[in-house]
């Protein structure tokens, strides 16, 4: 059993504090539970987060890293362009400023490594192994899947890999957890929490988890032709991908529930 650290639950409420001060567009619910991967995910890695936009995913882990002496948060994000997730943004605007604000409000400046790259430029050079990897960056399904398949590379037997958005109105998140994820025996335990989907790397026993992954994988995949090549989910469209999403379970999950579940050596 996986032994969670001490005061976490007073840890993750003073984070969200600061969390929710943050502008951005991250949930209480899977902020709080990016809390719990960054305190208790097992092994020894680097916590890696793609796409940072103002910083309140950013705030979370750090907040939280920092309090357990987990090492910085590597913050990967251009902080220029437009984007489908940062609409407000043009070609000449940048969210740096206000990302290095955030840090500083929240006094965490000193636990983040902020590289402002694109992914796929830190990926040549990265060496480094990976605990937790935050993907939240481009969200069509090529950008979605280069950034899964360029870092989850490095991640560490028993590290999680999770994807922002993906029960929202985007192909890449959601199609990258069904395929491959919840489809890979590569993968043990998963789940959605809020709009924050999750896996855990187990290439050793990856395969004692199918019947759990199965179970939500015939559900999320119901989702893929409505946002199959960046489809504008609108009208009759939504009306459909409303219903399929409600099918997809994504309640919050406690730190106790959740450390048994990535403990378990065998799945039901």
């Amino acid at each position: 059993m996986i032994a969670l650290p001490p005061n976490l639950e007073e840890v993750i409420e003073k984070a969200w504090q600061l969390t929710q001060r943050t502008p951005g567009f991250l949930g209480e619910r899977e902020a709080r539970f990016l809390g719990l991967l960054a305190a208790c995910v097992p092994g020894h890695g680097a916590i890696v987060e793609i796409g940072s936009f103002k910083g309140k995913s950013t705030v979370m882990l750090a907040s939280v890293a920092a309090r357990y002496g987990l090492g910085p948060v590597v913050a990967i994000d251009p902080h220029t362009r437009p984007s489908p997730t940062d609409p407000i943004l043009n070609a000449t605007t940048s969210t740096f400023d206000e990302f290095l604000a955030s840090l500083k409000s929240a006094g965490v400046e000193e636990h983040v490594e902020a590289h402002r790259e694109f992914s796929g430029a830190v990926a040549k050079d990265w060496n480094r192994p990976i605990r937790v990897l935050w993907i939240d960056g481009d969200h069509t399904y090529a950008g979605a899947k280069e950034d899964f398949d360029l870092f989850t590379t490095h991640l560490v037997e028993g590290g999680v890999v999770a994807l922002h958005d993906a029960l929202n109105a985007f192909e890449g998140p959601i199609r990258v957890f069904v395929e491959g994820i919840l489809r890979s025996d590569r993968y043990g335990p998963a789940g959605v929490v809020q709009s924050t989907a999750w896996g855990q790397f187990r290439p050793g026993d990856g395969t004692n988890f199918q019947k759990l992954r199965n179970r939500i994988e015939r559900r999320a995949r119901r989702m893929l032709p409505f946002v199959a090549n960046g489809r504008p989910v609108k009208g009759l469209v939504k009306i459909g991908f409303k219903l399929a999403r409600s099918r997809v379970p994504r309640a919050a999950i406690s730190a106790a529930d959740w450390a048994a579940l990535v403990s378990q050596a065998r799945a039901d």
